[in-house]
């Protein structure tokens, strides 16, 4: 059994579909779709509603936006397929793409569908059902991902226009301030000292490449016997952007969630080792600022948690669990702030 399967529940009540508009739209659009489609939801996932389609003896994933009323570019499945049929081919694993479907009178919202990748999601970044030298092994190659991703060359995939280049931190910084502020139920002081201290301290480096936005082990398909990655998923925060952003929001998503650094479980890479795994392969010399790019990325998970737990009192949220996101905001802005002041 995939863990895929082992993921999916039935369809929440908030997010079920017209299944038989839903086959009769893939039957036009798709080969290969049967007279009978079975949809289960994965349980996984804050955002993005995302369905396990069966049919003819093929699984297929459909990710789609969420109902109800949403964040300006919150959601953007759009993006996601874009930057995931781009990279088809490419030395970063993602899956195939089949179609892009923006028409509203179908599902209710705009949604695409893409191959299931056989494989294992992990739900906790330690990999504790590893052994020490299969985190080493994962890892190592979660880092060898991320390069070859900053190294596409994003004009020659068509993903030229895919974001404006440069002045990133200075735009992020902007947009999830005004995301933090569109969700915001309660007055959070650290937060409000980050959104003054961020654009003061933004640092010369100014590269573009393309960047996930969200990129950690959690939003990768493990292989299903090896410790490689076999597909990266969840692109809708994908553009073009700088990429210590990713490299510094994979550490702090994977070792520093919480706000503290966590105690290493045997054959994880340590701060400095991981960062070395990465300049290794792209051949940087180290990070300068670095304290920047983890307060940045503090301060960001901070705004997009209080957007989840936001979306779970307004009943709208694709996870259950969301509803119980309402300190995870204030933890993260009192740890990123608590950085700053050394």
């Amino acid at each position: 059994m995939s863990a895929y399967q082992n993921e999916t529940i039935p369809v929440r009540e908030a997010h079920r579909l017209d299944e038989e508009k839903l086959r009769a739209y893939l039957a036009d659009h798709m080969d290969g779709i049967g007279d009978d489609i079975t949809l289960h939801q994965f349980a996984v996932g804050q955002s993005n509603p995302t369905y396990m389609v069966s049919t003819a003896g093929h699984d297929y994933v459909l990710r789609k936006k969420p109902p109800g009323t949403l964040l300006p570019s919150a959601h953007a499945v759009d993006r996601e397929y874009k930057v995931i049929t781009a990279l088809g081919g490419s030395d970063v694993p993602v899956p195939r793409t089949y179609l892009l479907c923006e028409d509203e009178d179908v599902l209710g919202t705009a949604f695409f569908v893409m191959d299931k990748v056989e494989g294992r999601v992990l739900d906790d970044q330690f990999a504790p059902a590893f052994s020490a030298g299969e985190r080493t092994a994962v890892y190592d190659h979660l880092m060898e991902v991320l390069a070859a991703l900053h190294a596409v060359d994003h004009n020659a995939v068509g993903l030229g226009e895919f974001g404006r280049p440069g002045n990133y931190y200075v735009r992020q910084i902007n947009r999830w301030t005004k995301q933090y502020i569109a969700s915001q139920t309660v007055d959070i002081p650290a937060m409000d000292h980050l959104m003054k201290w961020l654009p003061d301290n933004v640092p010369e480096d100014d590269t573009t490449t393309l960047v996930h936005g969200d990129y950690r082990l959690g939003n990768c398909i493990v292989h299903p016997t090896q410790p490689r990655i076999s597909a990266v998923l969840d692109w809708e925060l994908s553009t073009l952007g700088h990429p210590l952003a990713d490299l510094a929001y994979c550490y702090v998503a994977c070792f520093m969630a919480t706000g503290e650094p966590a105690e290493l479980l045997p054959g994880l890479p340590t701060e400095d080792e991981f960062i070395q795994l990465y300049c290794a392969r792209t051949g940087r010399v180290g990070v300068p600022d670095w304290t920047f790019y983890k307060v940045f990325q503090l301060f960001r998970l901070a705004a997009i948690v209080q957007g989840v737990y936001k979306r779970g009192l307004d009943g709208i949220s694709s996870s259950a669990k969301a509803v119980t996101y309402g300190d995870k905001c204030r933890d993260r802005a009192v740890a990123a702030w608590a950085m700053v002041n050394g």
